[in-house]
Formats: C-alpha cells, structure tokens, sequence
C-alpha cells in the first residue's frame, strides 16, 4: 500500500536538524535563483548530455548537489513561475497556460512571495530576466500596467522582458518604466491592425525559430535597444551590476545587506538567437549554441560573486520553469544527436515526464555537500518553505514543503510524498507518489502538432518520431485498446515504456481517490 496524507504533509523526521548553518559568522547568506526557460533533463553535460558543453554549469552540480526528481509545478511557463514564487499550486488559481501580453499580475499584492520572505528579513531583492506573470489589470495600457509588477511583490529593483522574447512588446522594463520610453513616442497596441504601422523589430533568421509578429507602434526608442541576439548578455550584464552594487564585502570589509536575486532566463526558449560568439559553437546546431549562451551567462554570475568576496557565503540554486519544447530548431538538435528530455518521455506542456521533471542544482560552498546527488521527489514549489526555513521564518504557502534538509544532509526518508502536476489544458491535472505516475487520461496533454517540422511538434506522433516506446502509442497513435489512464512506475521503468494500469488496480484507485479530492478542494 501507498501510505499518502492527502494534505500534502510529509513525513516527520526522525533526526533533530539544526539551523546554526544559517549564520556563517553572524551574517547571513545571500541566494541567487536561476530559472532557465524551457531547459530540458537532458540539455546539460552533469544530466548526460553529450553534444553540449556546459562547464560552468556542470562545475555548479560538482560544487554542490545534483537531483535527480525535481519537477516544476506545471508543463507551462507562467503557472510554473506562479508556484515559484507563491508555494502553491497554480491549478488553485486556474492558472494553466502562459501569460498573454495583456494579462493581468497574476499574483495577489496580498500573497506572500519569495521576495516578500527575504525583504522581511532585511535582504536587497531583485528580478532580473523573463517576468511572465502580468501586469496591472491587464490590457494593453502602457506603461501605466507597470505600476503593479514585480515590485509590487517584493522586489526592489526590476529590470527585464514584460512577457518573454517571443511575444510583444519587445522592449526592456526598469522598474515601472519602459527603457528608452519617450511621452512624445509613446508605446500604443495596434492588436491585427498592426501591419506597417508595427515598430519594426531585429531580423532574425527564419531557421531561429519562430517569434509573434510585433503587435505595438511607437516607442521606436524602446525597440531600438531591444536586439534579440543582445538579450542574454543584456540582462547578464544588469544582474552582475546589481550583484556588484549589493555585495556584503567591501575592499575594506565591511559587512553590508544580504540579497536575493531571482534571474530568469530567455534561454533556451525560442528565437534562438545566440550571440555571435556561440554561433555554430555547439553540436547539436542553433539549439545547443543557445545552451552554450546559457551556460556563459551562468559563469559570468559565479564569477561574479567570486570577484565581489561573496561566493562562499551564497547559495546558488539553478533548475528550470518546465521541460524543453520540441520545436523544428529542437528536432534538427535531436536529428544531430542531443535528445533535450534525457531518458524521459514528452516535452513541454505535457503531463508525461519530460514536461515537467527538470534540472535542480543546488551550491553553497562549505554548506553542501559538493559532487553529491539526491533523488528525493521535489517541486520548484518548494523553493517557498526551503527559504522560509533558511531564513528562520514560518512557511506561510499551501503547498510548499521544506527541501532544506535535502539540500544540506542526506535524509533517509522522503520529505515529500507526493506531488500534482498541471499539463497545459484544464482539466488536465496528473499525480506523482512515490515511484508511481498517475495520469488519469490517455496521451501526455501536451502539444497538438502532428508533423515534424513543426514548432508545436509533440504527443504521440513525437513519440513515434524520436523512437521511443509506449505501449499505449502505434504509429505515432494511441492505440484503439489503450487503458483509459495510464499508471508507471518511474523506478523500473523511468522513460515511461509500459502502462500498467490494468496491472495495479488498487494502485489506480488510491491515486484517483488522492487526485479526486485535490480537485474538489481546488
């Protein structure tokens, strides 16, 4: 029998934990958090990937600890970036697709966040990077939509992209104002109007990926500093200056304001429009020279903190917003050999493996152990109660459970015991226990494409296409006499390979009984 609590509380530990690590010489540690777009289990050289090379991020996982069963709340980018910042499920809040350019904050001012967690703690915050959560109460009115963003949730300081780089408006945001803004060119939403009146953009190449079309004029400015093939070392470059402008030490000394700092990526989502230095850098084509790129800019962070005296006193946790999109630019990396999902099986959006499970690495020198592993069951979720835990504060999040101990010792039991997991569409909602994935549906819920070559390439004719085996798909098809749902067991069978719902059919009405009341407490 699965012995699961239903509310989400995990075990008890059976071992005293002391929190003395926390102050190291009467001060305490700053944090920076990674969250890199659409980076996949099998995109980094310390995950098995072979056609990539990344040093400064593998020498991260040899510094510290490696898991090996972290999974982002959803398969998509905004409702997982909500379950980051928040501790709790997005699926409480409907929340399952990305965010839309006139979407509003999707976080309640009233809700305690990460950032609200440090600053009750005294530490400096900022975002840097992809936002991705909202604005104001949406629609396109710029910039009076920034008035209510990130720094309305506990960040001091926010330099960034609005929604992404694939979707408009492409300029920065500081703060809550647009860089380059001008009152006499202001930014103004044509919607399908747009045509020639739409501010033009950087070319990029066709064979870069696919990016919407421009829907704002004006703010000619604005769009002029935003360079595509400039992001990443853009927003690299802000972080290390504020990295620099809150340092703890001095050349003198002096002790000063802890920080903690979020930064997400554009990388590895689509365009992918690496810089020049990393053009054709890679083997396996555009897609892994964005890899690279990602794995610069990860270097260029550690160095910084090097540089500024405060690596040793800083915690550094790298991990993704959900599995990699298996695009035409991730299909021609797939053809040259670098498979982005690893051993597992679906991609981005969906409710299999591949689509949520993630890279999670975790470094803090003299704190954790270094070159280690753990395969304790983790949410980017818990990111919420691990840095309450951390700061000596109560968790305040539904359903954030404490991974401090995973990340400092080696404990014997599970700390969590089960998991939701939210697929792109309502509706679609999936349990992990233990070793077993439920999946009370047939197929991953993923992407609908149907042909290769496609940016939405995905579901059962991916499958078939990169030649993995499920005993529920023929021919790139779900076959007419598969089980309604789909049972596995994730420790003998990892690339999901066989259904065994029929097998376990105690198994199966457990899970549906735990997942069933998720959704009528939802």
């Amino acid at each position: 029998m699965i012995r699961i609590n239903p509310l989400g509380c995990v075990v008890c530990f059976l071992f005293v934990f002391s929190v003395c690590f926390i102050q190291a010489e009467g001060t305490a540690p700053n944090v920076v958090l990674i969250v890199v777009e659409d980076l996949g289990y099998g995109d980094l050289g310390c995950y098995g990937a072979t056609k990539v090379a990344t040093p400064n991020i593998d020498q991260l996982a040899e510094r510290g600890r490696r898991f090996t069963d972290a999974h982002s709340a959803s398969a998509a980018s905004s409702p997982s970036r909500y379950a980051v910042l928040t501790g709790a499920y997005p699926f409480r809040r409907n929340l399952w697709a990305p965010a839309r350019n006139d979407a509003a904050l999707l976080i309640d001012p009233e809700q305690s966040t990460l950032a609200n967690l440090f600053q009750a703690k005294g530490y400096a915050t900022a975002f840097i990077g992809n936002w991705q959560l909202g604005f104001g109460e949406g629609g396109h009115d710029w910039p009076e939509l920034l008035k209510a963003g990130p720094l309305s949730l506990g960040f001091d300081y926010f330099y960034g992209l609005p929604v992404g780089n694939s979707v408009s408006p492409f300029v920065y945001v500081e703060n809550e104002q647009i860089v380059g803004g001008d009152p006499e060119d202001p930014l103004v939403y044509l919607g399908r109007k747009r045509g020639k009146e739409a501010t033009p953009l950087t070319p990029i190449l066709p064979e870069e990926g696919q990016r919407s079309d421009n829907e704002f004029g004006g703010a000619q400015r604005a769009h002029a500093i935003y360079d595509d093939y400039a992001v990443g070392s853009q927003l690299t470059q802000k972080a290390n200056d504020w990295i620099a402008s809150q340092a703890r030490s001095t050349g003198s000394g002096q002790a000063g304001q802890p920080f903690f700092l979020y930064y997400s990526t554009v990388q590895i989502h689509h365009p992918y429009t690496p810089a020049a230095p990393f053009r054709g850098s890679s083997e396996a084509g555009l897609y892994g020279d964005v890899i690279h790129e990602l794995d610069w800019l990860v270097g260029q962070l550690v160095d910084q903190l090097e540089s500024q005296g405060v690596l040793e006193n800083t915690l550094i946790i790298l991990t993704s917003d959900n599995g990699p999109m298996f695009s035409a630019v991730g299909q021609a990396a797939f053809k040259q050999g670098h498979d982005s999902r690893g051993e597992l099986l679906g991609y981005k959006f969906s409710a299999w493996e591949g689509g949520h499970r993630v890279p999670f690495i975790a470094s803090w020198p003299g704190k954790i152990d270094p070159g280690t592993q753990s395969d304790q069951l983790l949410s980017t979720m818990d990111l919420f109660a691990t840095f309450a835990a951390l700061t000596q504060q109560a968790n305040v999040a539904p359903d954030s459970i404490n991974m401090l101990p995973a990340l400092l010792e080696a404990p014997e039991q599970a700390l969590r015991d089960h998991l939701i997991i939210a697929a792109r569409q309502e509706g679609h909602l999936a349990l992990r226990a233990g070793k077993w994935a439920y999946l009370p549906f047939q197929g991953g819920a993923g992407f609908k494409g149907k042909k290769p070559g496609q940016n939405n390439f995905g579901g059962p004719p991916a499958v078939a296409f990169s030649g993995r085996e499920n005993s529920d798909i023929e021919n790139g098809r779900i076959r007419k006499d598969a089980p309604p749902a789909q049972l596995y067991d994730l420790e003998a069978d990892p690339s999901q390979s066989k259904n065994l719902y029929h097998e376990h059919p105690d198994v199966v009405k457990q899970l549906a009984s735990l997942l069933s009341e998720y959704k009528s407490a939802k």
